[in-house]
């Protein structure tokens, strides 16, 4: 792999490794590429290759070392197909996903990896399987990809590191930060090679997987660029430091490098704003977008919809089924009963949207709610206004409606706090603690609480002061009313009643 203080050659016992794997980490720029691309150049005679290659810099091996280059922009059915032909055949491979968007580098990584895992046994000759910017395909949370992908890819990735060895498949993943990849896939490395690491919590972890001390993570930070520290049974019983060799090959992307600047020129305003001819008969090449998932929501809804329009001889049906028919105000009257028993819920706060949502689904087709159900904005547009306590009085109020109003100037999910503060103000109630505000919003937090305040008056909408013995005041100027003295520090006072009822 490269040589060690004094001279000495760094070794790497290819036969252990397929029995253990190998987990790389360094931050970006510290060689990991480098040392990926000397360790497959190394081995190309000695056993068959897989690379998943999200940025194309390891196809350049083709050329050399004669690996096949896989596009991953193909079906689902077709990379399973050759993934179990590359295993039937033992050839060299690197998956390019290079082009793909990120989710769709996801599924065509899982799909391939699981063609790889689901082979003939008689096909189960041993693979290194080498994965860079794991993290990207074994993330340790939810990211803006959709969790069906994550799960996908994250089980592939469980299966490689996990169950692959007794299959032949011998995971060799890369990742820029530990704190990024999941927890279940970087424990079943059983051999390390860490790099130059900056940031605490990834040296903590480092230190950790070396068996070093918490003080020892500090040489992280000075460890130079294609130096790594390594441990395991395939090349070192005790932490060593190394310094990797060079690569007969390169990646089609280098690291930037200054250069100077053209000369300036006269003609540079004709240069950039002139269209080149050429320009106009040049096909457009449409940006890939990967289709949004359909939420949950929406698909609950369609299922629980009743039929859209029942025909005269439905109605009589209806009729005859003994079935009552509701009223407007009946109705309403039921679908508020509906609501308060699930903002009733002391747990309910704490919910997702989605989650009351689904809730309240249920619950109105088992109470026979006639017609279509509320959308999931029109859903937390009431679940706000329930929370916000307001009781027939206050809502009959001029005032109230303004209230409704400007909470249309906030986020779906600010609205209910938004009401909750407008209710007081209106009531000349105490301004609710900084607890009750957070139940409301459906959090914990006293700081965001009064975040939140901070952000009505950043929106011009309200007016927060504090009286002579250090109450707090919210007013609001567009209803000419604010709240009394309350106590920002004081307890829930909702919830300890709820606490104490039970």
């Amino acid at each position: 792999m490269g040589t060690v203080s004094g001279g000495q050659q760094a070794r790497l016992d290819i036969e252990e490794l397929l029995a253990t794997r190998l987990l790389v980490q360094g931050n970006s720029g510290s060689g990991k590429s480098h040392l990926l691309r000397r360790l497959l150049e190394q081995s190309a005679e000695w056993v068959q290759q897989v690379i998943i290659d999200p940025e194309g810099d390891f196809v350049t091996l083709a050329d050399k070392y004669g690996h096949l280059v896989v596009d991953g922009e193909r079906t689902e059915a077709e990379l399973v197909g050759i993934a179990n032909r590359i295993r039937q055949h033992r050839v060299s491979c690197v998956l390019t996903l290079e082009g793909l968007e990120v989710e769709d580098q996801m599924r065509a990584a899982a799909s391939f990896l699981n063609g790889l895992f689901d082979a003939d046994r008689e096909y189960w000759f041993p693979v290194l399987v080498v994965v860079d910017e794991a993290q990207m395909f074994a993330p340790a949370a939810a990211g803006d990809v959709s969790d069906d992908a994550r799960k996908v890819s994250l089980s592939a990735m469980t299966n490689l590191m996990c169950r692959g060895r007794k299959r032949g498949l011998a995971g060799v993943i890369a990742t820029q930060r530990l704190a990024k990849l999941a927890k279940n896939v970087a424990a079943e490395a059983s051999n390390f090679l860490m790099g130059r690491t900056f940031l605490d919590i990834d040296m903590a972890r480092a230190a950790d997987l070396l068996g070093l001390d918490r003080r020892q993570a500090e040489m992280f930070r000075d460890l130079k660029r294609g130096n790594f520290v390594a441990l395991g049974p395939a090349l070192s019983r005790r932490p060593l430091p190394i310094a990797i060799g060079p690569v007969e090959t390169s990646a089609r992307s280098s690291s930037p490098k200054l250069m100077p600047l053209p000369e300036s020129r006269e003609d540079v305003e004709d240069l950039i704003f002139t269209p080149d001819p050429e320009e106009f008969t040049r096909p457009l090449t449409p940006r890939r977008l990967t289709p949004a998932p359909r939420p949950t929501v929406d698909i609950l809804a369609e299922l629980s919809r009743a039929t859209p329009v029942a025909t005269a001889p439905q109605a009589e049906t209806a009729r005859s089924s003994g079935q009552p028919e509701l009223s407007p105000e009946e109705r309403e009257a039921r679908l508020s009963t509906v609501l308060s028993e699930i903002i009733d819920d002391p747990q309910a706060a704490f919910r997702t949207d989605s989650v009351l949502y689904q809730d309240f689904l249920v619950r109105a087709r088992m109470r026979r709610l006639p017609g279509p159900p509320l959308s999931l904005s029109e859903f937390r547009r009431r679940v706000a206004i329930t929370r916000s306590g307001v009781d027939e009085e206050t809502a009959a109020s001029e005032g109230w409606q303004t209230a409704l109003d400007l909470s249309r100037r906030v986020s779906d999910d600010l609205q209910g706090v938004f009401l909750l503060l407008a209710k007081a103000a209106l009531r000349k109630e105490p301004c609710p603690s900084d607890a009750r505000i957070a139940r409301a919003y459906g959090t914990h937090s006293a700081r965001r609480a009064r975040r939140l305040i901070g952000y009505f008056e950043e929106q011009g909408l309200a007016v927060a002061h504090t009286d002579f013995t250090g109450k707090r005041i919210v007013a609001f100027p567009d209803l000419d009313a604010e709240t009394a003295p309350g106590n920002a520090d004081g307890p829930d006072e909702e919830a300890v009643a709820t606490d104490a009822a039970e």
